[in-house]
């Protein structure tokens, strides 16, 4: 064989193993942001049970306390919410460790301090549960960097259009809700949407196969009279 050949063929297998370790570590790092993304956490089988209202005491707690917060957040201050919570847990820790010390005066005990275990306990964040979420990040950060820059580089016209579509309709959403009513009304959804939805599946499911046959048919219309539209069939 020609050495010219070979040495060809021996760069060109090199390339593609590289080729192929790039594209593992690049699924490697999509997997730990899909592990560790917002929408696996609402998947996971602890906050399932908790939306779905399997423990209604539990559910019910976790309900409230977000609610006192968001409330709490849109008749205060970020600075003043903060404030108080750690001025309240102050107030209960002192309290309680100077009750014990009282009560180990009085009962002449030697029972020591009442969160030892506590404060001997490693809160550390080990170093590569830091870089796990490091990589996370950064995967999400460049595709999120990509994706911005191809809409509003008008790569594809019919994408960028859908855009500026959602774009304008926040801008009323926006004049009418500021970002905590936004966020009240998600918490509300959250914990309200999952039960009603369980008990009329078949139901919202025949509805929202309509609306999504309906609003895909608007969009291959739309798609049609636009100039983007004939460079995407031949992409695709």
């Amino acid at each position: 064989m020609d050495p010219m050949t070979q040495s060809a063929q021996i760069s060109s297998s090199q390339g593609f193993a590289d080729g192929q370790n790039s594209a593992a570590k690049e699924s490697k790092l999509s997997d730990s942001f899909l592990s560790s993304s917002p929408v696996s956490l609402i998947q996971s089988p602890q906050v399932k049970d908790l939306i779905h209202w399997r423990d209604p005491k539990k559910s019910g707690l976790v309900f409230g306390l977000s609610m006192l917060l968001l409330l709490s957040l849109a008749a205060f201050s970020v600075i003043s919410v903060a404030s108080y919570l750690l001025l309240a847990l102050l107030c209960v820790t002192i309290t309680f460790r100077i009750y014990k010390s009282v009560v180990q005066a009085v009962q002449k005990s030697n029972e020591g301090h009442p969160f030892k275990a506590l404060i001997d306990k490693d809160v550390s964040i080990p170093p590569e549960t830091f870089r796990k979420h490091v990589d996370a990040s950064l995967t999400y950060i460049n595709r999120a960097l990509k994706q911005m820059s191809r809409l509003f580089l008008v790569e594809d016209l019919v994408d960028s259009l859908k855009l500026a579509v959602v774009m304008w309709l926040l801008t009323y959403v926006g004049a009418v809700f500021n970002g905590i009513t936004i966020l009240i009304l998600a918490d509300i959804l959250l914990f309200a949407v999952p039960p009603v939805y369980e008990k009329n599946k078949t139901q919202i499911d025949q509805y929202i196969d309509l609306a999504r046959t309906q609003i895909n048919t608007t969009i291959a219309k739309l798609q049609e009279k636009l100039p983007g539209a004939v460079k995407r069939s031949k992409t695709e």
